[in-house]
């Protein structure tokens, strides 16, 4: 499996028996792998499913184009490659059990893993302190320094955030703040929710998208309050 390219494949679907079944006998005859499925959501046009899908060596993006839109009414809203992280994390449920496993380190273990249940790239755990001063309390393998040179956690954070405190999950987009030049080049995705407290915050970034749908931002929510109230629970 080394020589094949893994995707991220998120596609909209119409409410029909069969479709799905379609897709995947489309993407096979393609010579196209698929590793998971996930339904994202339902909604009146239909479903929204996301599918990590493996091309074979030599394999071009544009197969995946083709073989999904061969299937009548399927659309795809997004593509991106995709490299799983290895903590193996992709489902709600795996990282619940991670996160009772250690009660004490909820939070952390929240910022190192959620990322992977929504096949995104980073997390970032921040503290509003006050007006002009957020600071990074943890960060994930792989998330960006926003506090231009400075190294470590914990680091302040140099861009402008208007968006916390935080009241409720939400996306965050590049109307919300300035958004480094370096996220608007890659199409930089990013979902928050609060963590037991408007003042801490848990930032999921997907570069390349897709966009995080309003069942993904509720999700990210519900988990980061089971984690909040996990530590919660273990501090007493």
């Amino acid at each position: 499996m080394l020589d094949h390219m893994s995707y991220l494949l998120r596609l909209l679907l119409p409410d029909h028996p069969g479709v799905l079944g379609a897709v995947a006998t489309a993407l096979g005859a393609a010579g196209i792998d698929i590793v998971s499925l996930t339904v994202v959501e339902h909604t009146p046009a239909g479903a929204v499913d996301d599918l990590i899908v493996l091309l074979p060596p030599g394999g071009l993006a544009e197969r995946l184009f083709t073989a999904a839109h061969s299937v009548p009414g399927v659309s795809v809203e997004s593509l991106r490659p995709y490299q799983a992280d290895g903590a193996g994390i992709s489902e709600d449920l795996e990282l619940v059990d991670a996160l009772a496993e250690r009660p004490a380190d909820a939070v952390a273990v929240l910022t190192d893993l959620v990322a992977g249940v929504f096949h995104a790239d980073w997390t970032l755990l921040l503290e509003y302190l006050g007006p002009g001063d957020v600071r990074v309390r943890e960060a994930s393998v792989g998330a960006p320094s926003l506090g231009g040179d400075d190294l470590g956690v914990p680091e302040r954070v140099r861009l402008p955030l208007p968006w916390l405190p935080l009241r409720a999950a939400r996306r965050v987009v590049p109307d919300d703040g300035e958004f480094p030049a370096r996220w608007e080049a890659v199409n930089m995705e990013l979902a928050a929710a609060p963590v037991g407290d408007e003042r801490l915050a848990v930032l999921v970034g997907r570069p390349g998208g897709p966009a995080f749908r309003p069942s993904e931002v509720a999700r990210l929510a519900h988990l980061a309050g089971i984690a909040a109230t996990l530590a919660r629970t273990a501090g007493r």
